[in-house]
């Protein structure tokens, strides 16, 4: 049986903009995104095209920052943190919408959270570990599972 040989795509950093002080560790795939000043980046991350990312943003290891996003600054996402911006994606689809969530200022985003399409997390909310973000998270306000709001007192 004949094997034919993959396309291999390789780890990489590509027309992204860096602000000052960023750390980025190895085996991360950052491509065509802006980064403020004293961001960091964890190890097998990627971050898509055309993100914007502020000032002091901390992105743990095993995230995905899909194309599109927006994140405001001083922002903390934990490892595993998934995002997605296509609500009805295709296989092999030449067009589709994206529609990426945004994240506001003095955010924290507990690790495994899930973040689909569309959502606006607005500043100062925080997503606890494992939460599935299914629609806007408003100002301050606290998530901890499935969009289920803890009531701060």
């Amino acid at each position: 049986m004949a094997s034919n040989k993959p396309k291999i795509l390789k780890v990489d950093i590509k027309d992204t903009v860096f602000g000052k002080d960023c750390v980025v560790s190895d085996m991360v795939n950052i491509y065509g995104a802006t980064f403020g000043d004293n961001c960091f980046v964890g190890p097998y991350t990627e971050v898509q095209n055309t993100v914007i990312i502020g000032q002091n943003v901390r992105i743990q290891s095993h995230s995905l920052i899909c194309e599109g996003m927006t994140i405001g600054n001083n922002v903390f996402i934990g490892h595993g943190v998934m995002t997605a911006n296509s609500r009805h994606p295709v296989a092999g689809a030449e067009e589709w919408k994206c529609d990426p969530p945004h994240i506001g200022n003095n955010v924290s985003i507990g690790s495994g959270a899930i973040i689909l399409p569309g959502v606006l997390i607005e500043d100062n909310a925080k997503i606890g570990a494992g939460a599935v973000v299914s629609k806007n998270v408003h100002k301050g306000e606290i998530i901890i599972k499935f969009n289920e709001s803890l009531n701060k007192k």
